[in-house]
């Protein structure tokens, strides 16, 4: 959200919002992670671009009662904004050694081509419908 400003300088024309995985690690409330969400999506909406929403799941080790709240706000964000949705950022990569860095977290090349190649569909899609005005 600090840097929301500074990203909107450019005039994007589409934003891709990926945002959490570092919240979930650290045990942050979801509730924060739900604000912070919920004005980054409230400032694209009032500026009209156009938002995919990429969802992220909370690590498992953070309990079930963490994990049913902070996966959750995601779904329920892009519902209330009408913001295409990816479910999982981290999809077909997250828990895969061969697509991640020796710190288990972040993807390698590989990890990232995974991650495009699962995403691109619902970014086209968006693509799409705003060409078709």
């Amino acid at each position: 959200m600090a840097r929301l400003d500074w990203l909107l300088a450019d005039k994007p024309d589409l934003m891709i919002v990926e945002l959490g995985a570092n919240d979930g690690l650290r045990g942050i409330d979801p509730n924060v992670t739900r604000a912070n969400l919920d004005k980054i999506l409230a400032k694209l909406k009032e500026r009209g671009i156009p938002a995919v929403l990429a969802g992220m799941l909370a690590p498992r080790n953070m309990g079930s009662d963490y994990a049913k709240v902070f996966d959750a706000l995601y779904p329920e964000l892009a519902k209330k904004y009408d913001v295409a949705f990816y479910p999982f950022f981290l999809e077909g990569v997250a828990m895969d050694p061969k697509l991640n860095l020796d710190d288990g977290m972040h993807p390698t090349a590989e990890g990232v081509a995974v991650i495009v190649k699962g995403i691109l569909p619902v970014v086209t899609g968006v693509l799409d419908k705003m060409k078709a005005g």
